[in-house]
């Protein structure tokens, strides 16, 4: 009899030892093997206002290369994730396991994004190019930027306010809200503005934004950012000498199409004050948003007694410059006969 319950025990012991073996073995499978298995780390993107656990899981299985996803959602409820779901953009890196991806997602453990916006004319095309790299609503964007209170908060105005943004690469966190990403472009704004470029812009006579609506204006001048100085140059001369800046980027912007390859008269009767044929002085705003190297180029233009410019004949982007008026005649009689045998009317 003893034997028998001997044997009952071990027996029962035996079992119990397997059974906590297989439980070890599966609790082991779904917290530590690798479960995901993209070609390269992938993104996914959870947005505040979508913050479900299904789509999450659809997103896994369809583009994160998830082998067991049922592994994935056992593990992620024992660990309460769905209640606990937090926006931002997440990376699944090949050979991932559950558990690390699970901690990553509950602890909000971003990768930020590198955020560009280069080549930007109207606030419009701005606050599309940053809603298309984040989770911010375009029309958030632009209702944020389009109030004059807001602005002002910030030193701007809502036609100003262009000059506040510095073309760069920014790491910031996809989930960021309008004003916090408005908070970090002041910050890198008067970053970027230290004492010396201020003190470079207060000797020629300009504002921070004047010097940003300076260089909007030379980077649509010239397509060659070498002769941008130059122009730098010439505009600074007219300003210094009470003449009219008679840019033509600035009547393109007017009329607004800046497709033009040739002024015309009409043109010219543009009733605006970015027509600097008409206005005196620098026009309300950019008429872009000017690249470092624009800027730079207005802070260190080129000291010379030019006063005009016309655009080469040979449509290389440069120009020739001229003292005189009757030699800038001369440069634009030949360009316009280039125009001329184009067929650019």
């Amino acid at each position: 009899m003893k034997r028998l319950t001997k044997r009952f025990l071990y027996a029962g012991l035996i079992i119990l030892l397997t059974g906590i073996a297989g439980c070890g073995t599966v609790g082991y499978f779904i917290m530590f093997l690798p479960n995901f298995t993209p070609p390269e780390t992938k993104y996914v993107h959870i947005h505040e206002d979508a913050r479900d656990f299904q789509s999450l899981c659809a997103t896994l299985r369809d583009s994160a290369g998830c082998k067991h996803l049922k592994s994935f959602e056992i593990l992620a409820s024992l660990r309460k994730y769905p209640e606990n779901i937090k926006s931002g953009k997440y990376a699944v890196d090949p050979n991932m396991n559950n558990n690390t991806l699970i901690n990553r997602l509950r602890r909000g453990q971003q990768t930020p994004v590198r955020l560009t916006f280069n080549n930007i004319r109207l606030i419009s095309d701005l606050t599309a190019r940053l809603s298309d790299q984040l989770m911010i609503d375009n029309d958030d964007l632009l209702q944020l930027l389009g109030d004059e209170a807001y602005c002002r908060s910030l030193g701007f105005d809502i036609m100003t306010i262009k000059a506040m943004f510095i073309p760069n690469t920014y790491e910031v966190y996809w989930n960021i809200s309008g004003e916090k990403l408005m908070e970090r472009m002041k910050r890198e704004y008067d970053t970027f503005w230290n004492g010396e470029r201020r003190e470079k812009a207060e000797n020629i006579g300009l504002s921070p934004i004047d010097v940003s609506i300076l260089a909007s204006i030379v980077e649509e001048e010239s397509a060659v950012a070498d002769e941008f100085p130059v122009v730098a140059g010439v505009y600074i001369n007219r300003l210094q000498r009470g003449m009219l800046l008679q840019a033509d980027p600035t009547v393109k912007y007017a009329v607004g199409d800046f497709t033009l390859q040739r002024i015309l008269n009409i043109h010219l009767q543009e009733d605006s004050p970015f027509n600097t044929y008409k206005y005196a002085g620098l026009p309300p705003s950019p008429i872009r948003i000017p690249s470092i190297q624009a800027i730079n180029s207005v802070l260190h233009y080129t000291r010379h007694n030019y006063i005009y410019m016309c655009a080469n004949e040979d449509f290389s982007g440069r120009h020739k410059f001229a003292v005189t008026h009757a030699e800038h005649s001369r440069n634009a009689a030949r360009y316009h006969a280039e125009l001329n045998k184009r067929g650019i009317r």
